[in-house]
């Protein structure tokens, strides 16, 4: 009897992030029927290839994040207890570094923004550059919490190093840059890093001990960003060429899944060489940590199978259904008298992709109950829907115009730094998180192919102009929930008043 309620349990669990995986892929999957239908015609072969990859997208998302859920999240919340319980600096630096760089190099997002560059920067290179940027900030983010240094004098002097430094690193490497913070914090990296921040938070009794707890994402995007730089300038390439992805299409059944079949054997090497470190750090620190119960292991065990089958699932739904496609359509659409067109899509696009994402639900809940309900719920998520559906409309007017991506950026952060200190610093921490929530698996997938395919039709630099997709998609966050914050802030302001003229009232009429 236990077992088949257990075993109910478990396919209720997956039927549950199928579903969910479900809804986050589905709004994209009918704008691309629409278009197909419309301004972006697509042949039958090529339709089919892309319906697969929404199908092994699906399952993929949705293995992968009970994988992450069963998995990833215990061994995060493990080895940042184990680490942060033993108070020794010297130990915990270097363990936070390495746990860094290991689920940074294995994060989807990640690997399919790698998979767009050609050999002028090998992608490995890009992965473990970036998972250095992590780790050193990961490093960064524990000591800011153990010293109580406030976020946003750090985010200050981060983002002005970082606007600085643009000045000097090619032009082509900046857009790579921003895209790769707005990548790496995805549903491999977040459990992880949220685990060690509430481990770290734990060791202050203070009061503002839960609020240094938020804020580790935001330093996490950041060192990304300045480690691409540094990569661009040490190479200091004129250009770099981008991977080209052809419209793919067969001519039956058997092509069909002999095409996905022929990429499966690459992309489980891959996904073998990412998990193995991380599985092997986890099993290193319990032979000389703390012990666990053998029950938690073998449920941990389940939960990296799950994480291994999904995330290949994922890479190859990807890469062979969506990537083509969005490519494709992209190129169509930038070929038409009438290209403008791309703007108002893109607002649709970004607008229902947000609305989509779990880890947005997960934040909208999160802020509601911090601010006692003062700040809705549906309020959050609209102001994030218009506010990342407005950036991927940019985001193609740009490419369009053939504009800088320092002309957007420039000013959407200097509203945010500023606002900053109009605003509760809870917010700030959140806002900044949030910029790496929000720009998920299908902003790498499918809205960055588009940009690219649309920037190679209207004769743009591919390198310059067709990346920037996805820093545009994160940046938004920071202004909007910030603002949200100063509601807040005026709203509590004008409930205190009116408490306090009250209480005089009551006073005076005694």
């Amino acid at each position: 009897m236990k077992n088949k309620f257990r075993l109910k349990t478990a396919r209720t669990v997956v039927s549950d992030k199928i579903k969910e995986a479900f809804s986050s892929v589905m709004p994209i999957t009918l704008i691309v029927l629409v278009l197909c239908v419309t301004v972006a015609p697509i042949e039958s072969g090529m339709f089919l290839v892309f319906m697969l990859g929404v199908l092994l997208t699906v399952v993929g998302i949705g293995l992968f994040t009970l994988g992450a859920d069963t998995a990833m999240t215990p061994i995060g919340e493990y080895i940042g207890a184990s680490v942060v319980k033993s108070k020794k600096i010297w130990l915990v630096i270097p363990v936070f570094f390495v746990v860094g760089v290991l689920i940074t190099v294995s994060e989807p997002d990640l690997q399919v923004l790698a998979g767009q560059l050609s050999q002028t920067v090998k992608p490995n290179v890009l992965l473990f550059t970036v998972g250095a940027g992590v780790g050193v900030f990961l490093v960064v983010a524990f000591l800011r919490i153990l010293l109580k240094i406030k976020l946003k004098y750090i985010l200050l002097l981060l983002y002005t190093a970082v606007f600085v430094l643009a000045f000097f690193v090619p032009e082509n490497f900046v857009p790579l840059a921003f895209d790769s913070g707005g990548v790496t914090t995805g549903p491999m990296s977040v459990p992880f890093i949220i685990a060690i921040g509430t481990g770290v938070a734990a060791l202050r009794n203070d009061s503002g001990a839960e609020e240094d707890g938020f804020g580790l994402t935001a330093l996490c995007s950041v060192g990304p960003i300045l480690a691409v730089m540094m990569l661009g300038i040490i190479f200091h390439p004129e250009t770099f060429e981008v991977t080209e992805y052809s419209a793919v299409t067969v001519a039956d059944s058997k092509e069909l899944f002999l095409l996905f079949g022929r990429s499966l054997p690459s992309y489980m090497k891959e996904v073998a060489l990412a998990l193995i470190p991380i599985v092997c750090f986890y099993f290193i620190f319990r032979i000389f940590g703390s012990k666990t119960d053998r029950r938690a292991v073998i449920r941990i065990v389940i939960g990296l199978i799950y994480t291994y089958v999904g995330l290949v699932l994922f890479l190859v739904g990807v890469n062979v259904g969506f990537l083509p496609v969005g490519t494709f359509i992209g190129n169509k659409i930038g070929g038409l008298g009438y290209n403008w067109i791309i703007v108002p899509i893109g607002f649709i696009i970004g607008f229902f992709v947000v609305a989509a994402e779990p880890a947005v639900h997960v934040l909208t809940r999160q802020v509601y109950e911090i601010t006692a309900g003062a700040i809705p719920k549906k309020a959050l998520s609209f102001s994030l829907m218009i506010g990342v559906g407005i950036s991927v409309a940019l985001a193609m007017l740009r490419i369009l115009l053939h504009l800088e991506i320092m002309y957007f950026l420039i000013p959407v952060y200097f509203i945010a730094l500023i606002l900053m200190f109009l605003v509760p610093d809870i917010f700030t921490a959140i806002a900044f998180d949030s910029g790496g929530v929000a720009s998920g698996a299908m902003a790498a997938g499918f809205i960055m192919p588009l940009a690219l395919g649309l920037c190679r039709a209207v004769g743009g630099n591919v390198a310059a102009e067709g990346f920037g997709v996805v820093a545009f998609v994160a940046m938004t966050p920071l202004v909007t929930i910030q603002i949200l914050g100063l509601i807040y802030k005026i709203k509590t302001r004008k409930i205190r008043k009116s408490k306090e003229e009250n209480s005089s009232a009551e006073e005076i009429i005694d």
